[in-house]
């Protein structure tokens, strides 16, 4: 589902050119659940954006879903997410002038796709919030925002699911039953999961734990 090949970012600054992450490289199979962990700077956010197609590297390759998206341009890029790839973030990244419904609808409004009110309907219920459709952000908490962004991440039925720090942002409890609800979702689905997160017990529900430090891989083991 996602192959890394010695991934690297550099990025020009003040002081020369700074290298933030280097030589990256791992597989990962149809279904598997990794986790990205180490200390702030150490590249974690910077590869998972490359692995989604968010960015572009400086060298080295990604390949998702059997498409090496390393080369391409914004659009196919952006198509190649659209197709296989949904997101949740730690600060939810949700429109607030749209509803919870019109929200978990939007990747498929990008897709050009319309009248699947219901199927999106019955994702909000699942995360627990089907009485809350109508609601906008502002009316909902963290986590039941977070909720929305879950919901969201799956109406176009992803075939892997990149979570930057999706509990960063919440209570104990409610992050507790958010791990709870993105594990037993993706395993619904059917979908590969990559999260980044400084939360090790997080990090050990994954089948596989990579921890990166100054942008290098230090260790990789399977739970």
């Amino acid at each position: 589902m996602l192959k890394v090949q010695r991934l690297t970012k550099t990025y020009a600054s003040a002081g020369g050119a700074l290298t933030v992450l280097k030589e990256v490289s791992f597989d990962l199979e149809r279904g598997a659940s990794l986790a990205i962990v180490g200390p702030s700077g150490s590249g974690k956010t910077t590869l998972l954006g490359l692995c989604a197609g968010l960015d572009r590297p400086t060298a080295g390759s990604v390949v998702l879903a059997g498409e090496a998206i390393g080369d391409m341009d914004e659009d196919d890029r952006a198509r190649v997410r659209n197709d296989h790839v949904g997101f949740v973030f730690q600060n939810f990244q949700l429109i607030p002038t749209l509803t919870a419904l019109e929200n978990v609808l939007v990747p498929l409004e990008l897709r050009g796709e319309a009248g699947r009110e219901a199927e999106a309907q019955a994702l909000l219920a699942r995360v627990g919030l089907g009485e809350r459709s109508d609601h906008y952000p502002i009316q909902l908490s963290g986590g039941e925002q977070q909720r929305v962004a879950l919901a969201r991440a799956f109406i176009n039925s992803p075939k892997i699911l990149f979570c930057d720090e999706p509990t960063g942002n919440l209570d104990g409890d409610t992050a507790h039953a958010m791990t709870d609800l993105i594990f037993e979702v993706n395993r619904e689905r059917g979908a590969t999961l990559v999260l980044v997160t400084h939360d090790l017990d997080l990090a050990r529900k994954c089948q596989r734990i990579i921890r990166l430090r100054s942008g290098a891989v230090i260790s990789d083991e399977r739970v």
